[in-house]
């Protein structure tokens, strides 16, 4: 892998759960509990897992919209997790979000050239007519009109609202974005022409993208390379290619057997996993996956927590399973 351009080691967000009259803190909830992750520059890094894994939350502490409770986050060389006044205002002008509600993140009252001009006006950059002439030019490479940029936002598609999102996300040119769930509230058909654009002003903006989904079938048209996560938690990272051919942890493969195949002459063996998504309030010990895992060892995936290992055959595919990377003296390869 290239030189990372953002560079996560142990890093950790914990809310606390506060209840009675005097809203005392009762439990602490960890929603990412130690993850370590490089992404390198140019690339797009997929993040998949289940709702409620903590995906989210990892992104908005790489955009600093939450401060970590421990941990640190490296953007280009810079301490992004302790920066703060000046230094964090101009490391947040190569760092944007594209949220998953388009609808809800745009201003209702404001229309919409004066939303995506929101990032310049607070980086005092250029004039009124510079701004406006940026606006048009970005809403152009969108694939929308530059006159819209007049209209208000419930005057938009949702497909339409999406590009003006990516505008406002792409108009101070950032380095490195982080696109949470971006057409996941999308009809298929509209689903597909915001990937294209995505992958299109990747390539002609050199962005950096951490591409955050829970469809595993999205995330392989769209990412380099793919990181699994299960209750805070990275299970696995590998290049695309070989984790689609080759998945190694136990629920990278149920996530994949849920992919349908668009061809009814194929099936392919599901893998249905049993019971529920632990609490995490309580989450299970050792490796935290072992309750639904159809092929936990009792004696040792209960107790210990496995590492983030290399595959045997590729050490470019790590994976944190005692069973399938050699970390139990009784493992079986894959």
């Amino acid at each position: 892998m290239t030189e990372p351009l953002v560079s996560v080691r142990g890093l950790v967000k914990e809310f606390p759960v506060k209840g009675g009259i005097l809203q005392r803190t009762l439990a602490t909830v960890r929603a990412v509990a130690g993850v370590d992750i490089d992404i390198a520059r140019g690339e797009t890094l997929g993040l998949v897992g289940e709702s409620g894994c903590g995906k989210s939350t990892l992104g908005r502490m790489l955009v600093r919209l939450l401060d970590p409770t421990e941990g640190t986050v490296t953007f280009d060389g810079n301490d992004l997790a302790n920066a703060e006044g000046a230094e964090l205002k101009r490391l947040r002008r190569d760092i944007q979000m594209i949220f998953q509600d388009p609808f809800s993140s745009l201003d209702p009252r404001a229309p919409v050239g004066d939303s995506i001009a929101e990032g310049l006006r607070i980086h005092n950059i250029g004039d009124s007519a510079e701004r406006r002439r940026r606006v048009s030019d970005m809403l152009g490479l969108v694939g929308l009109r530059p006159e819209q940029a007049r209209r208000f936002p419930h005057e938009f598609s949702g497909g339409q609202r999406q590009r003006i999102g990516i505008a406002r996300a792409l108009i101070l040119r950032p380095r490195f974005v982080v696109a949470d769930e971006p057409v996941s509230a999308l009809d298929v058909s509209v689903q597909a022409q915001v990937l294209n654009l995505l992958r299109e002003l990747q390539s002609e903006l050199d962005l950096t993208v951490l591409f955050i989904a829970h469809n595993l079938a999205v995330v392989e048209h769209v990412s380099d390379r793919v990181a699994v996560m299960y209750l805070g938690k990275i299970v696995e990272v590998s290049d695309q290619a070989s984790l689609y051919r080759y998945p190694t942890h136990p629920y990278t493969e149920a996530l994949l057997s849920a992919i349908p195949i668009p061809d009814p002459a194929l099936r392919r063996e599901r893998i249905v996993l049993e019971g529920d998504v632990p609490s995490p309030l309580d989450p299970p010990s050792g490796c935290t996956f072992h309750t639904r895992c159809p092929i936990a060892d009792d004696e040792i995936c209960p107790v210990a927590v496995p590492a983030l290992l290399p595959r045997s055959d590729d050490t470019d595919h790590l994976a944190a399973c005692h069973l399938r990377t050699g970390q139990h003296a009784s493992s079986s390869s894959h």
